[in-house]
């Protein structure tokens, strides 16, 4: 008889290979398809842990650059880019690495090739190796495809002058110049990637604000800091009309609403968002619904076609691998019989790490407000915190919106140092619907970065200690 598993993911970034772990241990007999030579998907190989590899690299550059003013001397630091790609590959591939040892102890079975539904509960794999076919028979199938890079019509990528976030990964030097278009978070690391190595960068964003997700005074507070401390040139609220080529770099005109400007650069990177892996995916020999190119689920990730599952960029859900993995967990318990909770779409955390790094989770004070919420704020800044002092890291700031009759914390925002490990308290607080008066009463350690979320909610009560 044919083997027959209890679930064949295909995809192995942070939804697919995390769901395959835990339906190991959970018992399902389990597949994993991947067409990448490698394991880990867009998020180890061409996003998350790349991008913030070369962002360490950066940041570390440009401390050292600053060395001397906490006494130590160094003479003419400069950067090594290729060394700087090759500690990049390193992470990546211990990453890989990882994800194969892990596969061989939850006795995941993988299978290396595309996949694609080819009937009920068939998944048909074109073999990497030889090119030839194998069908695979399955109680259930978990879609994990992920997405790519999204272009703009007349901003054509050739990977030479224009690139997206999956060339600019492999750059060979550090250009003097460089325009990003687009200012969500692909957009704005990068742009801090490269200001901090030297190049002259100017960020283009159709939109009004950097960041447009997040809350407004954590936009504005990013590009304040990006126009004064990393001396980035911010164009808010402009199109582009026309992208041209030529030997020595490229030439965009941009619309800024008043007038027109051509901007010169030797690189211009793509950076406005991504699209779901839905095509060649047999989605054709199924019932499944699509909603603007994602495919619909319901709490436990379910498809409209029975005993089909979908999750991570594919869902029209936030693009994040923490999203994606929190899906996979759902879907598998699910297939097991468990009955898992289903996720609050609200508590999501959001982490950019640009320079300063901006991080949120909850509501923003407009969306507090929309939902029909009498709201409170308080705003602390990072220039009244010890710590940040002690690294000359006194930028940003930290915000704190609360509900006025319960005082209970609707969301919290931060642009600065670290704030992107410092999102785990605020991450947990509303998990546990917290309230400001709680935060504000719970000890923390001096001298730290996390008193600054104390003080923010002390200043949302109105009583703020150091400021």
């Amino acid at each position: 008889m044919a083997e027959v598993f209890d679930v064949v993911v295909i995809g192995s970034g942070p939804g697919g290979y995390v769901a395959a772990i835990r339906a190991g241990q959970l018992g399902l007999k389990t597949a994993l398809i991947e067409k990448d030579k490698k394991l880990g998907g867009t998020c180890l190989h061409r996003g998350c842990i790349p991008t913030k590899s070369l962002l360490y690299t950066a940041e570390l550059y440009s401390h050292i650059l600053h060395a001397a003013e906490f006494g130590i001397d160094l003479s003419n630091p400069t950067i090594n880019w290729a060394q700087a790609q090759k500690h990049k590959q390193k992470v990546v591939d211990k990453g890989a690495a990882g994800i194969d040892f892990l596969m061989k102890k939850n006795k995941v079975t993988v299978i290396k090739g595309h996949g694609r539904i080819s009937g009920k509960g068939k998944v048909e794999v074109t073999l990497n190796e030889g090119g030839g076919k194998q069908v695979l028979e399955t109680k259930n199938i978990l879609l994990a495809m992920g997405s790519i890079p999204k272009s703009l019509p007349n901003v054509p990528v050739d990977h030479k002058r224009v690139m997206n976030s999956d060339s600019i990964l492999e750059i060979q030097t550090v250009p003097k110049s460089i325009i990003v278009l687009g200012a969500g978070a692909v957009g704005t690391e990068f742009a801090s990637v490269f200001a901090h190595v030297g190049s002259q960068t100017t960020i283009v964003e159709f939109l009004p604000n950097l960041l447009p997700i997040e809350d407004l005074d954590a936009s504005k507070e990013l590009e304040k800091q990006f126009k004064r401390l990393r001396k980035i040139e911010v164009l808010t609220g402009t199109k582009v009309e026309k992208v041209e080529t030529h030997a020595k770099g490229v030439k965009v005109t941009v619309n800024t609403g008043t007038e027109t400007q051509v901007l010169e650069a030797e690189i211009l990177l793509s950076a406005v968002g991504r699209s779901p892996v839905t095509n060649d995916a047999g989605l054709d020999k199924t019932n499944i619904q699509l909603d603007r190119g994602f495919i619909k689920v319901d709490a436990n990730q379910r498809t409209s076609e029975p005993n089909v599952f979908a999750i991570g960029d594919i869902t029209p859900y936030p693009m994040l691998a923490h999203v994606a993995s929190a899906q996979g967990i759902v879907a598998v318990e699910f297939m097991a019989g468990k009955n898992p909770p289903p996720i609050n779409y609200d508590l999501v955390p959001s982490a950019t790490y640009c320079y300063p790094e901006v991080a949120s989770v909850g509501l923003t004070e407009k969306k507090a407000k929309e939902r029909g919420h009498d709201v409170k704020v308080g705003v602390f800044p990072f220039s009244a915190i010890t710590k940040a002092t002690i690294s000359d890291e006194g930028i940003g700031m930290v915000k704190v919106v609360s509900d006025k009759k319960y005082d209970e914390v609707l969301g919290i925002h931060l642009v600065g140092p670290h704030a992107t490990e410092l999102l785990a308290e605020a991450c947990i607080a509303l998990k546990l619907e917290t309230t400001t008066e709680e935060i504000a009463r719970t000890m923390h350690a001096h001298p730290t970065l996390s008193e600054i979320v104390k003080e923010a909610a002390e200043a949302t009560l109105g009583h703020a200690i150091h400021i």
